[in-house]
């Protein structure tokens, strides 16, 4: 089987939020808090991983930029501190060069256009340190594009927001249509000359959920050429999962609990030791003895790896096998199946599509010979590419 290429790992979000961004200890599984380092990258066969340059979306935007700079930073050096086993990449060429070199690929996407702070040269910057991809919205609206998370205000998108996309592609950025309303997903797609992708999401012909992809979106991701990228989170998954997160959101504010995107941690101060960077958060909700009393009472639904096959083979029944990829969100959910805990758990995935009969060849499809074609197509298309190394003209 080809190497995976995953969408969507919060890595850099939990070395912040943790260990105020210390990369020290990754290479090996000495950290069960986390559901990513070397050894379990490795077992899971993870050839390529777009790391999440994530912030909250209720951030000032300028805030939001400087935040995000450094999760730009964070991931820059997970690759230095380990060189044989991780290569940044930027391009199709670059992922199989790493490849060939036995390293995994360590690409970078940059989750919520409130990190532009509505500006074109922002994103040019973004380009320029190699972001391949940004998704629209997180959880927010921005000014020129509508969340799936709130009642819809910009009308998918706005002027502004169709000349994003317009300068993303042009860039050779990928435009993510993962966490933005189904108007925004239309209006994307109205304007998107090159293959748009989906980081990490689930299908709502399955469960409905709001951050889920209707079928005639799908469709149309089809004609596009783009990918979704199937993820692992719960919720997405399964109808029992997404009411009991959302009973126990509401109980985790009925007693008045922190939750994380609310303490949003600071970096370490220059000459500052990061291990005296206050932990974030400082108690999970699940530690408070009120919740667990209410955990009792309610234990989480369990979902299960055929789930995530189901979410796969209808994409792939409706989109195309074509069009498939795979989007885990490790580090940036508690809430995911039996069986695929951390990065490890892929092969369980691919053991469960081929005794559904699936061919090596769709197999190898899904794992990365999509996305490995989307990023070319987007690389062919963009009129002024603007990733490292990449060649045409770095002007606007």
């Amino acid at each position: 089987m080809k190497p995976i290429i995953d969408g969507h790992n919060d890595l850099p979000m939990q070395l912040r939020a943790r260990y105020g961004y210390s990369v020290a200890g990754l290479g090996e599984t000495s950290r069960p808090e986390l559901h990513t380092d070397v050894p379990r990258l490795r077992a899971g066969r993870v050839g390529a991983q777009f790391w999440s340059a994530y912030v909250p979306s209720d951030l000032p935007e300028p805030e939001a930029v400087v935040a995000t700079l450094e999760q730009v930073d964070a991931i820059y050096r997970l690759s230095e501190a380990y060189p044989a086993d991780f290569a940044m990449a930027f391009s199709a060429d670059d992922v199989e060069r790493a490849w060939a070199d036995g390293k995994i690929a360590s690409l970078i996407g940059l989750e919520g256009g409130h990190s532009l702070a509505t500006s074109l040269g922002v994103l040019r910057m973004f380009a320029r340190l190699g972001v391949r991809y940004v998704t629209l919205t997180h959880n927010n609206h921005t000014s020129w594009a509508d969340s799936a998370a709130l009642a819809p205000e910009v009308g998918g998108l706005n002027d502004a927001g169709r000349a994003v996309v317009r300068e993303m592609q042009r860039l050779g950025v990928l435009v993510d249509l993962a966490h933005v309303a189904t108007a925004t997903m239309h209006a994307a797609l109205d304007v998107a000359e090159a293959p748009v992708i989906f980081s990490h999401s689930g299908v709502r012909a399955l469960n409905a959920h709001q951050r889920n992809v209707p079928d005639d979106v799908l469709t149309r991701l089809r004609d596009n050429g783009g990918v979704i990228q199937l993820t692992f989170v719960s919720p997405f998954l399964s109808a029992e999962a997404r009411d009991w997160y959302t009973a126990a959101s509401t109980e985790w504010r009925r007693l008045e609990l922190p939750l994380p995107d609310e303490e949003w941690p600071r970096a370490p101060y220059p000459g500052e030791d990061p291990a005296a960077v206050p932990a974030w958060p400082a108690t999970a909700p699940w530690d408070d003895p009120g919740f667990a009393s209410w955990l009792a009472a309610n234990p989480r639904p369990v979902t299960t790896v055929a789930q995530v096959a189901d979410h796969v083979t209808h994409a792939r029944d409706v989109a195309g096998v074509d069009h498939i990829g795979l989007g885990g969100d490790f580090d940036g959910t508690t809430e995911l199946p039996s069986g695929l805990g951390d990065v490890a758990g892929y092969p369980r995935l691919f053991d469960e599509l081929a005794g559904r009969g699936w061919s090596p060849d769709d197999l190898d499809k899904l794992a990365s010979g999509n996305m490995l074609r989307v990023l070319r197509e987007a690389e062919k298309i963009a009129s002024a590419p603007m990733w490292p190394g990449a060649s045409g003209p770095l002007t606007a």
